[in-house]
């Protein structure tokens, strides 16, 4: 989940374009999807944009934004948000949902997501009962509320098996698929490598794999690979991904229901939504006696 998308939506009667997509991870576009099925239904229309990650182009889309007189917010924000940013949208006046990050401080605005430090500690759990002990997390940003959580499910996995935790299996990346590669190739140059890897998501772990393949080690049979989020294209890949199921689809459709009941003037304390991950396990989880 690397970059954020503010979408932005007002109840009107003629068109508006969608602005400059850029769907970078398959997740947010089918998050996407269940923000759009739900909106449909409802008249509204869907402007979209992106940051990459950059505080200064949140500010600036946000503006924008605002000159459209939008009725509403979407949003997961950058890390690290300033106490400026936050004081702006509260004088907007308008109703602001967030999804997938949880960057802003707690009970100022509602904010659907997954449970990321349950799903982090399902990932590993399913890894130390294949019969691993050497397991690294790879991808992402430890700026982002998100890789913490995940961290923390890690760790909690780890500490409860009786594990130490090794720093040095902590391998951040960018959250694409070269992130992946490259932080697996790093890793096979550890002296003492890992078994397997959870990875910060989906795409991450297909790099992963990809990687491991180019240096002829059979991802699920040589090293067991977990990844996050359940996109489609898991289940496709060679090999199948184990993986993490946080549900994009209908964290997008909760998130554009409650912004919907804002609009309509609910003005209840904000709501906290959080789904439970499900692990969906696949081939490229191999047991680790099953490889010798």
């Amino acid at each position: 989940m690397t970059a954020w998308r503010p979408i932005c939506v007002r109840s009107v009667r003629r068109q508006w374009v969608l602005l400059s997509p850029n769907l970078t991870t398959r997740f947010f576009f089918e998050l996407l999807v269940g923000v759009h099925e739900a909106l449909d239904q409802e008249g509204y229309t869907v402007i979209l944009g992106t940051t990459f990650d950059r505080p200064e182009k949140q500010d600036a889309l946000l503006s924008t934004m605002l000159e459209h007189r939008v009725g509403g917010v979407i949003m997961s924000p950058v890390p690290g948000c300033s106490a400026e940013m936050l004081e702006r949208l509260r004088q907007w006046d308008i109703p602001v949902v967030l999804f997938a990050r949880d960057e802003l401080p707690a009970g100022q605005f509602d904010y659907i997501g997954i449970d990321n430090i349950a799903g982090g500690r399902m990932a590993v759990e399913h890894l130390l009962e294949g019969g691993h002990r050497r397991i690294a997390f790879i991808g992402g940003s430890p700026q982002s509320s998100v890789w913490k959580a995940r961290r923390s499910g890690y760790s909690e996995a780890l500490r409860a098996a009786g594990i130490e935790m090794d720093d040095t299996l902590l391998v951040p990346s960018a959250t694409t698929r070269q992130g992946g590669r490259m932080a697996v190739k790093r890793l096979l140059q550890h002296p003492n490598p890992p078994t397997a890897l959870f990875c910060y998501n989906d795409v991450v772990a297909f790099g992963a794999m990809l990687g491991l393949k180019e240096e002829g080690i059979v991802p699920g049979r040589d090293i067991a690979v977990v990844g996050f989020d359940n996109i489609q294209e898991s289940a496709l890949f060679q090999p199948p991904l184990t993986t993490v199921a946080a549900f994009p689809e209908k964290i997008g459709a909760y998130a554009a229901k409650q912004l919907h009941e804002r609009m309509k003037g609910d003005a209840s304390a904000p709501k906290r939504t959080i789904l439970h991950p499900e692990l969906v396990i696949r081939q490229s989880s191999g047991k680790r006696e099953e490889k010798r």
